[in-house]
């Protein structure tokens, strides 16, 4: 299969490294520079600095030929530019199925990605999302994956998910989109939580506590949404809150416990230098559950130390004095 790759950031650049093995893969980079670079080193120093990029990879900055003959198109742009990236391969005549990797919800209107896409491809575009526990390096560097590619298409998400399949990286199939993206959306918020909690060094009976309660957050506005409890409780759901809450690569936790140092939002992002889709998902789970009226004290007490700079010793008080309550409401 030609497979183009859309954005040389870490995930796009990992994903492109493991699929090339099996399939003809593009990576394309807007910055001619840094393809430039690539080429000449055969690795993405900036953000996969230790994994060399196989001979058989293509690197490109030409958008058109990146697209010429591809056979399905991956879009590993954060969830903030997903929109005019949709509207490029519009106005280039996109003649294919297109996937995206972005965990989060749109900037300001809060719609989930698969929601942009319906405004702007095209009637009868098979397109999905890819997501799941997976952090970029491992992927690069062939350790073992499992994701979930889910599509309102299922004949798209099983071949789909057949073709990226292999021994390294299992790809499962599902219809759920709505449970697959709220899930890898909101397991970011519950990252920066458990950030503060492992920060201020409050246990690893907190941090269960936190993970335990915060997979209820995630499941109730998913289900919400139109989601499935089996998706959130599975691969894309679970599975990625417990990697993003306890794994060192993650980036979101990392946010979590710099914000346990006193550091203000604006130097942590400075100092991450990577996009955290939690800072931004933050803002707005928050207006989602508010008008929706879905009880997320995890997600809102995120918000406020993000948005509102109350401290993080505040936010951690807040939730533990909550009224007692029953585990599962009736």
């Amino acid at each position: 299969m030609n497979i183009t790759v859309m954005g040389a950031g870490a995930w796009g650049t990992a994903l492109a490294i493991s699929l090339a093995g099996q399939h003809r893969v593009t990576l394309w980079a807007r910055d001619a520079a840094q393809v430039a670079a690539m080429r000449a080193s055969r690795c993405n120093v900036r953000y996969l600095p230790d994994v060399l990029l196989p001979d058989s990879l293509q690197l490109s900055d030409d958008f058109a030929a990146s697209l010429a003959g591809a056979e399905l198109v991956i879009l590993s742009a954060p969830t903030a530019a997903l929109r005019e990236s949709l509207l490029r391969l519009v106005r280039a005549d996109l003649a294919c199925g297109v996937i995206w990797l972005c965990k989060g919800f749109e900037p300001e209107t809060s719609l989930l990605p698969h929601q942009v896409a319906e405004k702007i491809l095209p009637p009868g575009t098979p397109y999905g999302v890819l997501s799941g526990p997976s952090f970029a390096l491992e992927v690069a560097q062939g350790l073992p994956t499992a994701l979930v590619l889910a599509s309102d298409d299922e004949s798209f998400s099983q071949r789909t998910a057949q073709a990226l399949h292999h021994s390294r990286l299992r790809v499962y199939a599902s219809r759920d989109v709505v449970g697959v993206e709220v899930g890898g959306a909101v397991k970011n918020v519950m990252a920066i939580a458990a950030g503060v909690c492992d920060g201020m060094r409050l246990g690893n009976n907190a941090r269960a506590a936190l993970m335990t309660r915060g997979l209820a957050e995630i499941s109730r506005l998913g289900l919400k949404l139109g989601g499935c409890s089996e998706t959130l409780s599975g691969l894309s759901g679970a599975g990625d809150l417990i990697l993003t809450c306890t794994g060192d690569l993650s980036r979101n936790r990392r946010v979590g416990l710099m914000l346990a140092q006193g550091k203000t939002l604006d130097e942590i992002l400075q100092q991450l230098g990577h996009v955290a889709e939690g800072v931004y998902a933050a803002r707005e789970v928050y207006s989602l559950a508010a008008r929706l009226s879905v009880d997320m004290p995890i997600s809102a007490a995120v918000y406020h130390v993000l948005y509102d700079h109350v401290p993080v010793a505040q936010m951690v008080a807040s939730l533990l004095n909550r009224t007692a309550s029953l585990e599962f409401s009736q």
